[in-house]
């Protein structure tokens, strides 16, 4: 057993904490809504008032907040990385820019504390089944030493220094991102050529167009359920990351900018929390009467 604290329990770090708990470790939560915290005391964990208080005593400690800027709040003027023992261990899930995970790691170093920064891909379905591809920069020693304790969450890869998860995870939205706005505008074009979306998707399935974005998040495209598993606004918060990173690197990335637009336009139009398979729905408002053709 492994005493963890986790700090973000929203719709990715609840399912979460909930496979520590089965696996046999001691968690304590806290989160910025209270009553999202709350609800995981019936499972088993301790609910914490405040993030210091939390993270006293644990060897682990796990951040899965919004955004880079939320993780520095909480580690450094919440008082967590103070409150925590020399020797534990920070796991970031949370998916921010390289350059400040990096920050992150040095920063805690100084006070005896190891980083790793290990964003998470599968969403929340991922998490409540412990099938999450988990992403982690950072020494390799430390990463050996955590690996038990990311059983029970998924498959855990060590992909390079600091920083070197979250260039992953950029990568995976970067993929994520073009196929879901290729799906969709594959389902427009289906259907304004005559034939069915849900049949489509079937017919498909199996060949080389298969993937996960096709299975589910097409799926949801086919239901019109748009309600947030991954949300729009933080899909877009990762796609400006990445055009920072092609920015600094001198790359020139046609197709992810392509999707980053439609993304920021959806986003700005009040759809930030609506699923990011959602972006179909700004793609039918461009294309509001189609020409249809009769398959006969």
């Amino acid at each position: 057993m492994t005493k963890i604290a986790f700090l973000g329990t929203g719709l990715m770090g609840a399912p979460m904490v909930r496979r520590l708990l089965a696996a046999g470790h001691a968690v304590t939560v806290w989160n910025r809504a209270p009553e999202k915290a709350q609800a995981l005391a019936a499972d088993g964990a301790t609910v914490a008032p405040d993030p210091a208080q939390a993270v006293a005593g644990a060897e682990v400690v796990f951040t899965m907040l919004s955004d880079g800027p939320a993780v520095a709040a909480v580690l450094f003027e919440r008082g967590v990385a103070g409150a925590m023992a020399p020797g534990a261990v920070v796991i970031d899930t949370s998916s921010i820019a390289p350059p400040i995970a990096r920050d992150h790691a040095q920063r805690l170093a100084s006070m005896g504390i190891d980083h790793v920064d290990c964003p998470v891909s599968g969403g929340v379905a991922g998490a409540q089944a412990g099938s999450l591809a988990l992403m982690a920069g950072g020494e390799a020693a430390v990463i050996d030493r955590i690996a038990p304790v990311m059983v029970p969450l998924g498959r855990l890869t060590h992909v390079g220094p600091s920083g070197a998860g979250q260039v992953c995870k950029l990568a995976n939205q970067q993929i994520v991102a073009v196929t879901i706005g290729a799906v969709a505008e594959a389902m427009m074009l289906v259907e304004a050529g005559g034939a069915d979306r849900a049949k489509f998707r079937d017919a498909i399935r199996g060949g080389f167009a298969e993937s996960r974005i096709l299975e589910l998040h097409g799926g949801r495209m086919v239901a019109r359920d748009f309600a947030p598993g991954g949300l729009s606004r933080l899909q877009l918060k990762d796609l400006n990351s990445v055009a920072d990173l092609a920015a600094d690197t001198g790359l020139t990335l046609p197709l992810t900018e392509s999707v980053r637009a439609s993304f920021t336009d959806f986003v700005a139009a009040g759809h930030g929390e609506a699923d990011h398979s959602g972006l179909l729905l700004h793609l039918e408002a461009m294309n509001p009467a189609p020409r249809r053709k009769d398959p006969t």
